[in-house]
């Protein structure tokens, strides 16, 4: 009897090996079952797990089969048809026809096979990749910071770095060591020359003044042992550790003037979530900051955010000075990794565009990480954009484009965040 041992690891949250195999062999095809799911759903769903079909034909897989060889007959109980010797045409459809065709339907029909996909396996394909692409401070995949942590000690180094306990302790244990058997004999023969005077002998006794010569030449070589030697001497011992940026901040900036309506405002609202929950898959720890303008900037809560209602002008500058100013102060210690996403029907005073490219290009771009600007319309660039264009030229972590409706949504999410070629 032979016995087969399938020892390959099995995935974590994963039922069986074979459901791993499964999604390798059929990633294609799995792909594009998510593709569809997406377009039928809200992204604020986006982390559920989703029920996925895929037409039969693509999971056929070879069999083997034991086939009848020879002549061979059956008994079929209640044949008042065939006789001896005829020959039994196939059915035509049949049971597991499927989509809703009857058996007996002369088209031929599968059905299709069904699976759920858990919310890790959906959300792995959902951002296949993706990359936040040119990091300056980190990376969203492994790329680390590092900070010095104590390491023990070094019998070298520079004199700032000496560590005066661990020096002295070494040097009396030094001490100790090498003076033992004086100390030893001194009290031996410090012992002796007392017994000797209780018993009367004189000072000018032979054993009596060898003793004191004895004492005296062990209290000379115990006085010469250095306090401290450069042997004692030990020094602080540092290494660079890798130190990950577990935190980040996601600013969210949007126009929210007259011509900013409740369906660019819904649009804006899907693209911000689809970016939290990318950069929620790197990092532990992030904080949402919502900055909105029309003609005056303020920072608000995500409800007043997306459902507040303003009239009037834009001005996109005042956005960017509010969008500095709290990253000084609240931002601007090198522990945050910070991302800007801005959404706008790009509409915008002449005069106050030429100041946004230049608060771009001199202030905030060396302070982010990425910065992503999605114009909310189905007309001509407006000269928001035009400006904008001119950004990436001086920062490559400056990623722009158009969107029209909700369904351009993950195209344009794929785009600015694809993988960039090394």
């Amino acid at each position: 009897m032979t016995y087969l041992i399938d020892r390959r690891l099995q995935g974590k949250n994963k039922s069986a090996v074979n459901r791993e195999r499964f999604l390798r062999r059929y990633k294609a095809q799995i792909k594009d079952a998510v593709g569809r799911a997406i377009k039928g759903r809200s992204i604020t769903d986006i982390e559920n797990g989703e029920k996925v079909s895929i037409p039969v034909k693509d999971v056929g897989e070879p069999s083997f089969g034991h086939a009848h060889g020879g002549v061979w007959e059956t008994i079929n109980p209640g044949n008042e048809e065939y006789q001896k010797g005829d020959l039994i045409n196939r059915p035509k459809g049949g049971a597991g026809a499927g989509r809703g065709k009857a058996g007996n339907s002369e088209q031929m029909s599968e059905d299709d096979f069904i699976f759920e996909l858990s919310r890790e396996e959906f959300m792995n394909y959902f951002f296949d990749e993706l990359e936040l692409p040119h990091m300056i401070k980190t990376q969203l995949t492994a790329t680390t910071e590092f900070k010095n942590q104590r390491a023990g000690y070094n019998m070298s180094g520079t004199p700032s770095n000496i560590h005066v306990l661990r020096s002295l302790r070494g040097a009396l244990g030094r001490r100790i060591a090498v003076g033992g058997s004086s100390r030893k004999r001194v009290l031996e023969a410090e012992t002796e020359l007392e017994v000797l005077l209780l018993a009367g002998a004189p000072l000018e006794d032979p054993r009596v003044i060898e003793l004191k010569k004895l004492i005296h030449h062990l209290h000379t070589r115990l006085l010469a042992i250095p306090f401290i030697d450069p042997f004692d001497l030990r020094y602080s011992n540092r290494v660079k550790v890798p130190k990950p940026m577990t935190q980040a901040v996601m600013f969210c900036i949007m126009d929210v003037s007259g011509s900013m309506d409740e369906t660019r405002k819904d649009t804006a609202k899907r693209f911000f979530i689809l970016l939290y929950l990318f950069l929620k898959r790197a990092y532990d720890k992030i904080e949402v900051v919502f900055i909105r303008h029309h003609t005056a900037a303020a920072e608000v809560n995500e409800e007043e955010f997306f459902h507040s209602r303003e009239s009037g002008g834009t001005v996109v500058s005042s956005a960017l000075h509010l969008l500095d100013k709290i990253i000084e102060e609240r931002y601007g210690a090198g522990q945050w990794n910070s991302y800007v996403a801005q959404a706008s029907d790009g509409d915008n005073w002449d005069n106050d565009s030429v100041l946004c490219r230049q608060l771009l290009i001199n202030t905030i771009m060396p302070k982010v990480q990425y910065y992503t600007y999605v114009e909310i319309t189905d007309g001509p660039p407006q000269n928001l954009w035009e400006q904008y264009s001119q950004v990436g030229d001086h920062h490559p972590h400056f990623a722009m484009q158009k969107i029209v409706t909700p369904a351009d949504i993950y195209p344009v999410f794929r785009e600015l965040f694809k993988k960039q070629p090394k």
